[in-house]
């Protein structure tokens, strides 16, 4: 059992698919879980389907979607940074700062972040970057082990496959929660393509979350 799990990805939902079901999992052992959120998200297109947001009203609906996420998980300890949406790579050094001061403060076993260079997003990549050069500052024997989310096409072919595969069929419930409380961003069915949650497709798919251990 880990002594604590520090997660720290820069949007609202970003949890949901990756790591929800590992997370609920945890907690459901007892581990203690903070969840970093860096921003709300505000710049995001989506605006939900039908549409019901707007550029002035997204932060506060994406807000109320993490909070609602992170009760489905069963995570009590979220942080809301409040760094702003798709500036995080030019942003570094508060960041790093700010990691810092989280790894010093809790003292985490594991930490959960992106693999940068691999994640697709700016913001992914440049969350992954800050996070592993405040824990590369630690003394060896005081670094938490780092889970890092990828995703990028490819990616498997210069990083390996990764060697955490979580099953957490049973937490399925805990992760479609979750998923469907970013109602502004996506709906489950469309993650799916389309199919019923109860298809077993989808719920295998669901069933399984990836993870590469970054190495120093």
């Amino acid at each position: 059992m880990e002594r604590h799990i520090l997660v720290i990805l820069p949007h609202p939902d970003d949890e949901a698919f990756s790591s929800s079901g590992t997370l609920a999992s945890h907690i459901h052992k007892g581990t203690p879980v903070t969840y970093a959120c860096l921003t709300l998200g505000e710049m995001g297109r989506n605006m939900g389907s039908p549409l019901f947001a707007n550029r002035v009203t997204l932060p506060t609906i994406r807000r109320v979607e993490l909070e609602e996420s992170c009760r489905a998980i069963g995570i009590e300890d979220l942080r809301m940074l409040g760094f702003h949406d798709k500036t995080i790579e030019f942003d570094q050094t508060r960041l790093t700062q700010k990691v810092e001061e989280l790894l010093e403060e809790l003292k985490p076993s594991l930490v959960i972040t992106f693999y940068p260079g691999y994640s697709v997003h700016p913001d992914h990549d440049a969350t992954g970057a800050a996070v592993i050069r405040a824990i590369g500052k630690l003394p060896a024997a005081d670094r938490p082990v780092i889970h890092c989310i990828a995703f990028s096409k490819g990616c498997e072919n210069e990083i390996g496959k990764p060697d955490i595969i979580n099953d957490v069929k049973e937490y399925t419930e805990h992760k479609i929660r979750s998923v469907q409380a970013h109602k502004s961003q996506f709906s489950l069915g469309q993650m799916v393509t389309g199919k019923s949650v109860d298809d077993p497709a989808v719920r295998q798919r669901l069933g399984t979350e990836q993870f590469w251990t970054y190495r120093m």
